[in-house]
Formats: structure tokens, sequence, C-alpha cells
């Protein structure tokens, strides 16, 4: 499981809302690690309003 913190910095500066496929293109241009990007591309397919409903998905 990759840590919520991993997850805050692969995000930094994202702005919301945002859908899964942005979340995970902001992610890769951060240079987000292969386990981040995973969970990442694991989302559900909806929109997100903040980083805290990213890592409760993720949780």
């Amino acid at each position: 499981m990759v840590s919520p913190i991993e997850i805050q910095k692969a995000l930094g500066g994202m702005e919301y809302p945002a859908d899964k496929d942005a979340i995970v293109q902001h992610a890769e241009s951060k240079g987000a690690g292969d386990d981040v990007l995973e969970a990442l591309r694991g989302l559900p397919e909806k929109s997100y309003e903040r980083p805290t409903d990213v890592n409760e998905a993720l949780s």
C-alpha cells in the first residue's frame, strides 16, 4: 500500500475538482514512482473534489 504522504507529494499543485485521468497525468508529470502511479490508475472513474477524496478512495 502506498502512503498518503507519497500520494499527496505526487499531487502537489493539483487543481480540483479533477478526474482520474487528470490526477494520473499530474502525478506522472511530477515524476511519481511506479507504486504511486499504479495506485492512482486503480482509482474509480469519477471526479475528486479535494486531495483527501483521493486518499479515501485509495484506502
